[in-house]
């Protein structure tokens, strides 16, 4: 039986070859390939199964996802997957789980800290699973400020142990994904104190469960902390509450790569600056930067095909009403974030080859670009989370009501995407004291010294020029020049930063002067955070880009995106005399019509995504665009229809009707 395609005349409009443009997004042949495969892999097995995830309770919720992280390790061993294979194949189960935290931050957290007899011992352990770990980092009374964690690790020379103790209520480890039921060990960050004075904040190797029967050793108290947000989404993850009294562990389970406390209870410094704890931060923020594209291109996918499908007012003589997507407010919604998904893909591209420059840097001994790397990895994990995060609640909103249906896919998609709004680091913090702004400043303070900036602080070498330029566009098209965007987009960022410097300046107190101006300084900070995303999408058109049109399609989008930014944030060009009004004004007439021209594509573009109906888990954004009877079939298959007449009835609302029979006045 050929297979509906309600969407077959819209993927006809193709201006562009939708293969190649998989290729592009994918980021290789051979990355499609394996996408691809474990995809449809995942898809095709019926242990994978989630569209009945929101109606599960809590308990059955998390057996079913031990069941699944069970079956992937089976399937992984079975089919001698490589670890990327096996990377896909876990990202396709799509279920926040334990497996998730042991891969993404125990064994990087090891690798990037221990030294190597420590990866010796640990590392093989845990590639086996023989060993579940998780990352306890994040206490009930800091998250953020991780200097002001509370739990500590004290060396007793007499037996040659850390004593690890949570002094606090506040103390306790609060939020570890894995840890509520799952994990076995875990990587636990604790204040380091070694005859009574204090070395800073540490990683130590801590055993919390029996590897015979899973239970707590003795001095550990751990439990999960509760239902979250929505309905099934993170409730699939035991995140959990740990604290210790007193427990003793060897001192060889301290990650001594970077410190080392000897026999004798003498606190040695290695070699290996403290700076390479930020190769880790730079691994999984640049891990979270790819995953935002991800998440925000779902959203994006259900909210375009289901635009298509959707009529809506406009019908004259009888015939059919408007597409939603033909309407421009839809658009001005719609394709901005559109564009963003492939904006973020390739930054994030970009910040896996700055990751691997790092790493090899790091190894020679060169840490000369890890303070850049740094922030940059901490400002863009915290503006494009931010961006996603709404852009799932948008693309929600646009589908109209049915988009508040599980089924939809999008409640549950938005529920388990936004904590990424606060894990690794708060967003506002990020841009503000940790990371971000504070690099900003010392850039710009440096300026006149002749030390010269590099990276993507490289534009304000040219401090004169952007600080006098005036904008050289004089009509609409104008914006469709790279150099024109791009300068428009350094003067607001350089001039935002300037300004923030010089009023810090006449502060006595540097740290008063940030909390007095940490508004304008978070702006400043999202300006250069976005003026990164420009300039690497149109880095990314520079590069030979394969297949008929795909280089078109990607002008169009990362110019809707570029201005689609300088409409939100006119305010901030124009004060900053970067454009003026009339030209924000043909900037505005210029992306309307970009509108036009990504319209005939846009299903092709989220197609481009190859997302199976079962990843997706949309009835919305179903690829055969076969909408209305699915949503009806879903909704019968509730536990409220296994009956006509509801539980209950009889006692609550059979009595109801017949007083009312009885005392009303007819």
């Amino acid at each position: 039986m050929e297979e509906l395609d309600y969407l077959a005349g819209e993927r006809k409009r193709a201006e562009f070859d939708v293969d190649a443009m998989k290729i592009v997004w994918a980021g290789s042949q051979h990355a499609f390939d394996v996408s691809d495969r474990m995809s449809r892999l995942v898809a095709s097995d019926p242990a994978f199964r989630k569209d009945n995830r929101p109606m599960l309770s809590r308990k059955d919720l998390f057996k079913n996802t031990l069941r699944k992280a069970a079956h992937a390790w089976k399937r992984i061993i079975e089919l001698r997957l490589s670890e990327e294979e096996a990377t896909a194949l876990r990202h396709y189960v799509d279920e926040p789980a334990y497996t998730d935290l042991h891969w993404g931050m125990f064994v990087p957290a090891i690798k990037g800290q221990g030294t190597d007899e420590q990866q010796k011992k640990w590392l093989p352990l845990a590639y086996k699973m023989q060993i579940i770990g998780c990352y306890a980092q994040t206490e009930l009374g800091h998250g953020s400020n991780v200097q002001g964690l509370e739990t500590t690790a004290t060396f007793d020379p007499d037996t040659d142990e850390f004593i690890i103790n949570s002094p606090t209520l506040t103390s306790s480890k609060w939020w570890p994904g894995g840890l509520g039921k799952a994990s076995t060990h875990a990587v636990v960050y604790a204040r380091l104190i070694v005859d009574g004075k204090e070395h800073g904040v540490h990683g130590f190797i801590v055993q919390l469960r029996s590897l015979d029967d899973h239970q707590p050793l003795p001095g550990i108290t751990v439990a999960d902390i509760g239902m979250k947000f929505g309905n099934g989404a993170y409730n699939t993850m035991d995140n959990g509450v740990l604290s210790f009294d007193h427990v003793r562990i060897r001192r060889d389970q301290m990650l001594m790569r970077v410190m080392q406390v000897t026999r004798e209870g003498k606190v040695v410094q290695s070699n290996v600056p403290r700076q390479l704890v930020y190769g880790t931060m730079v691994y999984v923020r640049k891990t979270i930067v790819s995953d935002a594209s991800t998440a925000l291109s779902r959203a994006a996918c259900i909210a375009t095909r289901y635009s298509a499908v959707r009529r809506q007012f406009g019908s004259q003589n009888g015939g059919p009403e408007t597409q939603v997507i033909d309407y421009k407010t839809q658009q001005n919604r719609l394709f901005p974030l559109l564009a963003s998904t492939y904006a973020f893909r390739f930054v994030g591209e970009w910040l896996s080859w700055l990751y691997m420059d790092v790493t090899q840097r790091l190894q020679a001994g060169d840490f000369s670009t890890l303070p850049e790397a740094h922030a940059c990895t901490a400002g863009l994990k915290s503006v494009t989370t931010s961006i996603t995060a709404d852009g799932i609640e948008e693309c929600r909103k646009l589908c109209g009501g049915h988009g508040y249906l599980c089924s939809s896919g999008l409640p549950e998609l938005f529920a388990g995407y936004v904590p990424a709004c606060t894990y690794e680091g708060d967003n506002v913090v990020l841009l503000l004291q940790a990371c971000v702004a504070r690099f900003l400043m010392k850039t710009v303070s440096q300026l006149g010294s002749g030390k010269q900036p590099v990276g993507t602080t490289a534009y304000m070498a040219r401090v004169e020029h952007l600080k006098e330029c005036r904008c050289s566009a004089q009509k609409a098209e104008d914006w469709l020049k790279p150099n024109v965007i791009l300068e428009a987009f350094e003067a607001r960022s350089l001039r935002m930063s300037v300004a923030c410097a010089q009023k810090l300046s006449k502060f006595s107190n540097p740290e008063d002067g940030f909390a007095e101006l940490a508004a304008e300084l978070v702006e400043a900070s999202v300006a250069h955070c976005q003026l990164i995303i420009v300039s690497k999408f149109i880095e990314k058109l520079q590069q030979d880009i394969p297949g008929e049109g795909v280089k078109k399609q990607l002008e169009i989008l990362c110019n809707i995106y570029a201005l689609a930014l300088l409409h939100k944030h006119q305010g901030d060009f124009l004060s900053t005399g970067s454009i003026s009004s009339k030209q924000g004004s043909l900037a505005n007439d210029q992306l309307r019509s970009l509108y036009t021209q990504v319209r005939p594509n846009a299903i092709a573009l989220v197609d481009a995504f190859n997302y199976t109906d079962h990843y997706l888990g949309s009835i919305l954004g179903r690829y055969d665009g076969n909408v209305y009877p699915k949503l009806y079939e879903e909704a019968l298959k509730d536990p409220l229809n296994e009956s006509v007449v509801p539980d209950g009835y009889r006692e609550y609302i059979r009595p109801l009707l017949k007083q009312q029979l009885r005392s009303a006045r007819l």
